[in-house]
């Protein structure tokens, strides 16, 4: 397969991935009572919303990149510890 054919199945991929990540923290914390990534926008399937402009070059450069962190205030938990690992595993475990 040729590179630009690669990148045209790789690169709406990856957004897609990275997506559902982010919005996987976002609706997490969201649902333990933090609604900082709502009312920021981040609740989205935007790509646009999530996506890091150095991330994603890196993304299409070096095959390593990352997006936007999705905001969180512990503060609206009710068990912060808890709450905060189930919002920070919930990305990975919609990679899954």
């Amino acid at each position: 397969m040729n590179r630009i054919a690669q990148y045209l199945i790789t690169i709406p991929a990856v957004l897609l991935v990275i997506v559902f990540h982010e919005l996987a923290h976002g609706v997490a914390a969201y649902k333990l009572g933090d609604p900082t990534a709502k009312r920021m926008g981040r609740l989205s399937l935007n790509p646009l919303k999530h996506l890091d402009p150095i991330g994603a070059l890196c993304m299409v450069l070096f095959h390593f990149g990352w997006a936007k962190p999705v905001p969180v205030d512990m503060r609206y938990f009710r068990d912060p510890k808890r709450d905060m690992a189930i919002t920070a595993l919930a990305g990975p475990l919609c990679n899954l």
